[in-house]
């Protein structure tokens, strides 16, 4: 038996930037333990599982190399880049995919900007946690917290770039993901007018470093909107590898847009 398996460079109209995701094409719902074992042989930040069929709604689910995760903006935009792609769905026709966080639907421009809607993440500010800025190695501004990770507001976008976390203390932080973040700088190291600067440490989870992490932008969205003074936004995470995130804050939905390149297909043989 043979499953069509697609890497993806997402958030990123160049090839070896973004954040690479595999998708694997399901004709049938596979068992857990095989996904997680999938997920932990391709050592990714996130496959994604997507079983085809006639339905409206297709089950879409995303994993680590460690565990399954709730949401995963890189991974659902590389879904639907592949699906679009292959022609396994019509390009003039949103995709919507069955999740652990609800309908999730996906549509693209004609510049090949595919927008996710994505539930809204409001952080709430919190103590600094014990021992939070011994495992960053910078001073946070602000703390907050959201229904999956901590939010970070640090002084500057040049701490959020030289940050050299001690990931084995990072992990010892009851969280998904420490998200750290700051006001963009205007550095001109990217061609657009960027807003804010991220970047987003889950060694808990088996990601030492996320490269480009959409879910964290549902949470960096309505973080920055209101300080900002505007809701539609364009995000930066500053990771080696880098990536572009526009964000378009919606009461409770955030849209996420970004770009996508194919850069591996293959077969996972069994």
């Amino acid at each position: 038996m043979t499953e069509p398996l697609v890497q993806v460079d997402a958030f990123t109209a160049e090839p070896f930037r973004g954040n690479p995701a595999a998708v694997c094409l399901l004709d049938t719902p596979r068992v857990e333990e095989w996904m997680l074992a999938v997920a932990a042989e391709m050592n990714l930040s996130e496959t994604a599982f997507v079983v085809l069929g006639p339905d409206d709604e297709l089950p879409l689910r995303w994993f680590t190399p460690k565990v399954e995760v709730e949401l995963c903006g890189h991974a659902t935009l590389a879904t639907a880049h592949v699906l679009w792609e292959t022609g396994a769905r019509d390009p003039e026709e949103p995709i919507r995919f069955a999740t652990a966080s609800g309908i999730l639907t996906c549509s693209v421009d004609r510049d090949e900007t595919i927008w996710m809607d994505f539930p809204a993440l409001p952080s709430e500010e919190i103590d600094e946690p014990a021992g939070l800025a011994d495992a960053l190695g910078a001073a946070p501004v602000r703390v907050a917290r959201n229904r999956h990770d901590h939010l970070v507001e640090l002084a500057d976008a040049a701490a959020v770039r030289t940050l050299a976390p001690d990931f084995g203390a990072v992990a010892a932080i009851e969280t998904r993901a420490v998200v750290v973040t700051a006001p963009a700088d205007g550095d001109g190291d990217v061609d657009e007018a960027v807003d804010f600067v991220s970047r987003c440490f889950g060694p808990r989870v088996g990601i030492d470093e996320d490269p480009v992490t959409g879910s964290a932008h549902c949470a960096l969205g309505p973080w920055w909107a209101p300080r900002l003074g505007r809701t539609e936004l364009i995000g930066h995470q500053v990771s080696a590898r880098g990536g572009i995130v526009h964000v378009d804050v919606r009461d409770e939905r955030v849209r996420l847009g970004g770009r996508a390149v194919t850069v591996l297909r293959g077969e996972l043989v069994e």
